[in-house]
């Protein structure tokens, strides 16, 4: 549906015709697969300064299934709990069982250099190849069997029986996952901590499989925070990074996103596969994101949101979805990030390192995310036909800017975004 208040049909009579051609044709190469924007309300709640303990429960956005535990190691107690003892599947938080696991009786320092590697990608950039690796070498479900007596785990469980070799099937609850960080921080050897630890603070914006990886705890908080986060879904292709790349559907591998009637004939097996008929119970279909980690100084508080959505939900909306429900939890130690939140529209909308148009780019946006833009300034005159705009955001969190014409709102320039007053 076209939004013609989108811009003043005065502004669009003051651009010269030839130039909104020729400007929307190296643009037509600039911008790939944009839909005209939806009418989307900004999300402009007050941002900056210490989380407010306000909100008297979190804030689940509609038709999302939360599991949520935020524990505050200074006090010693928990500040937020939502259904903590319900069962997801776990993505890809599961891979901090596979390195604990592997790690348990040896020292970083003396684990050959191809494991570092894999450990490394798989705890940073969350590589599903490295996770594959651990659950066919060292027992596949028997690890999730030793990791829940190690670490006196009350709701996890492996993959449903004809699932043994579907890692991401692993059921885990929010309380679960904090009392695994818990272990990390406050039981593990100093070197198994600080090698975990280390590598989820570099968490990598693009995962290895292309998806962007940094919502919820990331896009909520200002560093210092650590995270492992996971998704799985019928989630379209992943577009992060500087560079077009044929990227890995919304899938963690071996977790497909509807389960079969039988484990396919392609499901990994290991000699010393469990037995058991771990957690039927878990939703093997919905789209899955969570995130996991830590938020503030010396890992005061640790986090776990743990949620479902919808079937057919895109990933941005997702995204979305989970960076609002962690934005209302009181996270103590906290800090919220200095800016306004605001939907965008269109589809591998890039990210830039200056405001014009060329061989700059950052990254793509996951279709209609919403970003915290920091500030906005002039740059390069963009013409998305029927629109055209000279205004550019800069989205602190990516250290880039977006034409303002794919913010959703309908004026060129943001009413209530400051001027970039840096060099950038």
């Amino acid at each position: 549906m076209l939004r013609n208040a989108r811009h003043s049909p005065a502004t669009a009579r003051r651009t010269p015709r030839r130039l909104l051609v020729a400007t929307a044709a190296f643009l037509f190469l600039s911008f790939t697969g944009a839909a005209l924007p939806h009418s989307v309300a900004a999300a402009t709640e007050p941002t900056g300064g210490s989380v407010s303990a306000a909100p008297a429960s979190p804030q689940v956005p509609a038709g999302v299934t939360a599991g949520v535990a935020v524990f505050d190691r200074q006090t010693g107690t928990f500040t937020e709990q939502l259904a903590p003892a319900a069962t997801f599947r776990s993505a890809s938080v599961v891979k901090l069982l596979l390195a604990l696991d592997f790690l348990w009786n040896r020292s970083p320092d003396s684990i050959p250099a191809a494991d570092r590697t894999r450990l490394d990608a798989m705890l940073r950039s969350s590589q599903d190849a490295a996770a594959n690796h651990y659950w066919s070498t060292y027992g596949g479900p028997a690890i999730v069997e030793r990791m829940v007596t190690r670490l006196g785990l009350a709701d996890t469980a492996p993959p449903p029986a004809g699932y043994e070799g579907y890692w991401g099937y692993t059921a885990m609850s929010a309380r679960d996952t904090v009392k695994t960080y818990r272990h990390i921080l406050e039981s593990a050897p100093a070197p198994v901590r600080d090698f975990v630890m280390e590598r989820l603070r570099q968490s990598t914006r693009c995962a290895s499989d292309s998806f962007d990886q940094h919502f919820g705890i990331a896009g909520a908080f200002d560093r210092p925070w650590a995270v492992k986060q996971g998704w799985s879904g019928r989630y379209a292709k992943g577009n992060c990074g500087s560079v077009s790349a044929t990227a890995a559907s919304g899938t963690d591998t071996f977790a497909p996103a509807t389960a079969p009637a039988t484990a396919p004939a392609s499901a990994p097996s290991s000699s010393s596969a469990s037995t058991g008929a771990g957690d039927a119970s878990v939703d093997l279909s919905r789209p899955a994101l969570h995130t996991t980690g830590t938020v503030g100084a010396g890992d005061r508080s640790i986090v776990a949101v743990l949620t479902l959505h919808p079937d057919g939900t895109s990933y941005g909306k997702a995204y979305t979805d989970l960076g609002r429900l962690t934005r209302s939890l009181n996270v103590p130690g906290g800090t919220a990030p200095k800016g306004k939140w605001y939907g965008t529209w269109g589809q591998d909308v890039a990210v830039r390192t200056s405001p014009v148009v060329g061989d700059n780019l950052l990254t793509r946006l996951p279709a209609g995310v919403e970003v915290l833009v920091g500030c906005q300034k002039k740059g390069q005159l963009v013409s998305v036909p029927p629109y055209t705009n000279d205004w550019w955001a800069y989205l602190p969190q990516y250290g880039g800017y977006v034409t303002n014409i794919y913010i959703s709102h309908p004026a060129n320039q943001l009413p209530d975004v400051p001027l970039c007053t840096d060099p950038k």
